[in-house]
This record gives structure tokens, sequence and C-alpha cells, in this order.
């Protein structure tokens, strides 16, 4: 992380973020530890298929992007969402947004399609990965129905393919094409902080 150059805000944030998908990490690993299967390299690949894995990972990455890009074409409350999120990565450099998708893709789909999943089942880790998914205002109830579709296709993901490669992949794609996308727009004035220095 650039610390000395972004904004203090997005520096912040940057390391919350860091902080609560690495505990998430954790939380998933130590469940699967503790589970009966316990945390082995194949629930994250098989070696015979590792390659078909990552095509249906790219694959439904593909398809949640082309849905997101459809949504923000026709939705007013996506591109509004769009330009609160961009304004809280304000200041966050493209290899940080980056380095946030390997991270959150990874330790969410550890924790809600490996633990979670394994252990309650599709339903509970899809419905929980979608509240996650929430914030303030109408805007922010289109990231958690967007969440929701996304969590059920990881989830069948890693039910059809058996291990977390493909929805790893899936995840972190669609987390690194639109953070950085989002880093690299402009926030708008009226979301933007106020210049306290005037």
């Amino acid at each position: 992380m650039d610390g000395e150059d972004i904004r203090p805000s997005a520096a912040r944030l940057y390391r919350v973020a860091w902080a609560v998908y690495l505990l998430l990490a954790i939380a998933g690993a130590v469940w699967l530890g503790l589970s009966a299967g316990g945390l082995t390299l194949a629930r994250f690949i098989d070696p015979a298929t590792w390659w078909l894995d990552l095509l249906w990972g790219l694959g439904a990455g593909g398809a949640l992007l082309g849905l997101w890009l459809a949504g923000r074409t026709l939705l007013p409350m996506a591109r509004e969402l769009e330009r609160t999120i961009a304004s809280l990565l304000d200041g966050l450099s493209p290899p940080d947004a980056l380095a946030l998708a390997l991270i959150s893709g990874f330790a969410e789909e550890l924790f809600f399609r490996g633990a979670v999943q394994g252990t309650w089942g599709i339903v509970v880790a899809t419905v929980l990965f979608a509240l996650l998914h929430t914030g303030p205002g109408r805007p922010f109830l289109l990231w958690t129905l967007f969440a929701l579709v996304a969590g059920a296709l990881f989830g069948v993901l890693a039910l059809q393919r058996g291990n977390l490669l493909a929805p790893i992949t899936a995840h972190v794609l669609v987390n690194a094409v639109n953070l950085t996308r989002l880093t690299k727009q402009q926030p708008s004035p009226d979301l933007s902080p106020p210049n306290l220095s005037s």
C-alpha cells in the first residue's frame, strides 16, 4: 500500500478492508480446519481439472460483469451507486484496488462458499453474503441484490466444480474490473468531501 500517495480517508478504508478480509480468511480457514474434511488443498483446486475450473470462473465472472454493465446502462440507481462507491474509493490507486480485489475475492469465497456453505448450505451462505453487501440508501439495495445473484452463482460453481477455484476466480475478476474502473472515475462534486482548508 502506498499510504503517502493516497488520501487519508482512502488509506483508512484500505487498511480497514484488509483487516476485515484477513479476519474473514482466518475465520474461514479455522472453521474448515475444525470441520470433518479439514483445510486441504483439494478444497481449493483439483490438479486434474484446474484449467476447467479457471475457465468456469472466468466465464461466470464475465457474465456477472455483463449483467452489471446492463444494469448500469439501464438503471439510474446503478449509476448513482457507482458514483457513491467511487467517492469512497477516491484517492485509492488501481494497484491498491487490485490488491483489494484479490484479498476480498479469496477471503469471502473461503468463508462463505468454503466454510458457511459447506456447513449450512448454499441458501444460508448466499443470504449472508448478500447481507454483507449492504449500505445506506436505496442505491445500496441494488448492490445487495447483485450480491445475492453473484453469491448464488458462486455457490453453484463451488457445488458443481467441487472446489473453490472457480468461485474465487469469478469473484476476483468482478472485483478487479469494477474496483479498478471505479478508482479511475472522478467523484461527483456533490459527493466529494468538503474542502475545509478555504
